[in-house]
């Protein structure tokens, strides 16, 4: 779904235009679909001319995730920390998104979501090659690889090793050993 921008905008429209008229707002399901209405939100609003919109869409997202973070910390902290740095990746305050990208691994990890942990280190990797920081781009998508692979989401993996190796050829400068091979 991410990084596939016009179905994502279109299944978060739909989303957003149902959501008040049906039972999916209900406990979990609703949590669910703020965390990831959250992030594809904040993604868009980066993207769009309309961005405006989806910043507020992500941002109602994050203050609902963060009330299920209040009340249940092990399950939601990770995703609320997760939204922030989005949140703050929009807002250009890039050292602070860093710090919340860190801490969305981390609880991601210490609560034992391996999927989750994927998801922090994809997204930070992102984050981290628009800022042109490659090598720790790299880093971050090889962790996500791993957790992915650990996580059984094998198509995810091939996907992500593809996408890695453009990076890879694109931004980062061959080793001396790379060098004398060629």
């Amino acid at each position: 779904m991410f990084r596939s921008y016009d179905d994502s905008k279109h299944y978060a429209e739909k989303h957003m235009a149902c959501i008040d008229s049906t039972w999916a707002n209900l406990f979990l399901h609703h949590a669910v679909h703020a965390f990831y209405i959250g992030l594809i939100s904040f993604w868009v609003a980066r993207k769009s001319k309309d961005g405006q919109q989806w910043y507020e869409r992500g941002e109602r997202s994050k203050l609902a995730l963060k009330k299920w973070a209040e009340s249940s910390q092990w399950t939601f902290q990770n995703k609320w920390y997760l939204l922030e740095a989005e949140e703050l990746y929009c807002n250009n305050d890039f050292d602070a998104a860093k710090t919340y990208y860190e801490k969305a691994i981390a609880a991601a990890k210490s609560h034992k979501f391996v999927h989750e942990e994927a998801l922090a280190c994809e997204l930070a990797a992102y984050f981290y090659l628009e800022l042109g920081e490659a090598e720790k781009a790299t880093e971050l998508f090889l962790l996500a690889h791993e957790k992915y692979l650990e996580w059984g989401a094998f198509e995810k993996c091939n996907s992500l090793f593809k996408f890695v190796e453009g990076i890879r050829t694109l931004y980062l400068p061959l080793t001396r050993a790379e060098l004398e091979q060629n």
